[in-house]
């Protein structure tokens, strides 16, 4: 598929399959004024510094913590090294050592609770293994400081409320972006703007998937004792205890992210980053019930082969929708023959009364369908209509965030919402029937044993809202 390639995301206004453009409702009214205010206010505050004292006046800059130094950790030392990096924490004294060389002015911790208490520091960016995202980032935001954490942002249906309601609390004042960095791709605009806009007619279904497949027996078996420059105490931090294992520190997170107590498997890992474009799009609250099949459940390992479904409530420019999770084999059917959806590793099907659309992260492709569908009904944007591009890259946009607008593409409130449906997915998966649920009370209304999975048990003396 070559399709097209186009601009980045910001909320706008939707228009009925009739290609017309409806007055907005209140809250998109009110959704387009904080954003132009944000910008503008972005703009006031930072374009006078940067002209009076240049980019890199230190006045300009903001004191950063890096939690965690290894692996996807590297990808943010260019950004951050524009900044002021004042902290670095890692249970790993090499590694510690070795980014200190690059940042020698940095203060070292092993363990992030202590980093958190430096007075100094105004952001954190955590890259920490999936199972202690929440207690750094929810920590963090307790003590004032701007949060920039890794995909998945939780491990459990409970941490992704508390993260909410954290930043509920805090988001007038403090900048979050979860690193579902495909999001600074262009071709989320576009995609939105054609669901918007009634390019398919009627929303109506909306299918996210990824091929990956990382089968994992189960816990390995000790190696004895871990090496004395490795925590691993802190390393296994609030799970249940597992013997020390060399192959969990050998690459990234692949090597511990399939096993239950540390992560969730392909539904955190590919896809945070896939169903991020399906939800860019819709608009979504949380799911009123959630079905879930797959392989054989394994106490020990998240399943390869996967499929989850939900229904989403309607919202104030469409109507009730089916969303759905497939992995690791799993696949939508296609909607049309000549159409091969697992030639697309990782991918969404949108599905409408007159059409469909397929996407991945670069492209898309619109496919009318039926004899009524003439596009008659949907008008292209203009150029000048088009949604504005990301100014930066992903982790500059929450840099310039934490200076002033405190907006990003995918802060706190938004990816716990789609975090928080994903992960209700498995435990669906877990207790092996559909389950109702109440987004407002967080519970399942219809199981008892599904409410008992909605939350993790952690190790005494780990508190998630410390």
């Amino acid at each position: 598929m070559k399709m097209k390639a186009p601009e980045q995301q910001t909320r706008a206004t939707p228009r009925p399959a009739d290609g017309n453009l409806q007055t907005p409702s209140p809250s998109i009214k009110r959704r387009h004024f904080l954003k132009s205010a944000a910008f503008i206010g972005a703009s006031a505050l930072i374009l006078p510094r940067l002209k009076l004292f240049g980019a890199e006046a230190p006045s300009n800059k903001s004191n950063i913590a890096l939690i965690a130094t290894g692996h996807r950790a590297r990808d943010h030392f260019e950004g951050a090294a524009h900044e002021n990096v004042v902290a670095l924490c890692d249970i790993n004294e090499k590694t510690l050592a070795s980014v200190g060389e690059k940042f020698p002015k940095a203060k070292r911790y092993a363990d992030w609770r202590k980093c958190l208490e430096q007075k100094d520091i105004d952001a954190i960016i955590c890259c920490t293994l999936d199972h202690t995202h929440a207690f750094v980032t929810n920590w963090a935001m307790n003590r004032g400081k701007h949060v920039y954490c890794e995909k998945p942002l939780v491990n459990s249906v409970e941490e992704a409320r508390v993260i909410r309601a954290t930043w509920l609390k805090n988001k007038d004042k403090l900048a979050t972006q979860v690193g579902t960095q495909r999001h600074q791709s262009t071709n989320f605009n576009r995609v939105r703007e054609l669901i918007l806009d009634g390019a398919i007619g009627k929303l109506e279904e909306v299918s996210a998937w990824g091929d990956r497949k990382v089968p994992r027996a189960g816990y390995l078996p000790s190696e004895g004792d871990p090496p004395s420059y490795i925590d691993y105490d802190l390393w296994l931090g609030p799970s249940p205890f597992h013997p020390y294992n060399s192959e969990y520190f050998k690459g990234g997170c692949l090597k511990w992210n399939m096993h239950w107590d540390w992560g969730s498997g392909q539904v955190g890992d590919m896809g945070s980053h896939t169903m991020d474009l399906a939800w860019n799009a819709i608009d979504a609250s949380l799911p009123t019930s959630a079905g879930g099949k797959g392989d054989p459940f394994n106490p020990e390992v998240t399943p390869v082969k996967l499929e989850t479904h939900f229904d989403i409530p309607s919202n104030d420019w469409r109507s009730a929708i089916k969303v759905s999770w497939y992995q690791g084999g799993a696949m939508p059917e296609s909607p049309n023959r000549a159409m091969n959806l697992k030639s697309i590793d990782h991918g969404v099907l949108f599905e409408g009364s007159s059409g469909c659309l397929v996407a991945d992260f670069q492209s898309r492709l619109l496919l009318p369908r039926g004899n009524e569908s003439d596009l008659t009904y949907y008008k292209p944007r203009t150029k000048a209509t088009l949604l504005p591009p990301m100014k930066g890259n992903f982790q500059q946009e929450w840099i310039n965030a934490c200076k002033g607008s405190l907006k990003t593409s995918c802060d706190f409130g938004y990816a716990s919402d789609m975090i928080e449906m994903m992960l209700l997915g498995l435990v669906a998966y877990r207790v092996g029937r559909k389950i109702k649920y109440d987004g407002a009370t967080g519970r399942v209304t219809d199981c008892a044993e599904a409410n008992e999975l909605l939350r993790h048990t952690y190790r005494p003396g780990w508190t998630l809202n410390g």
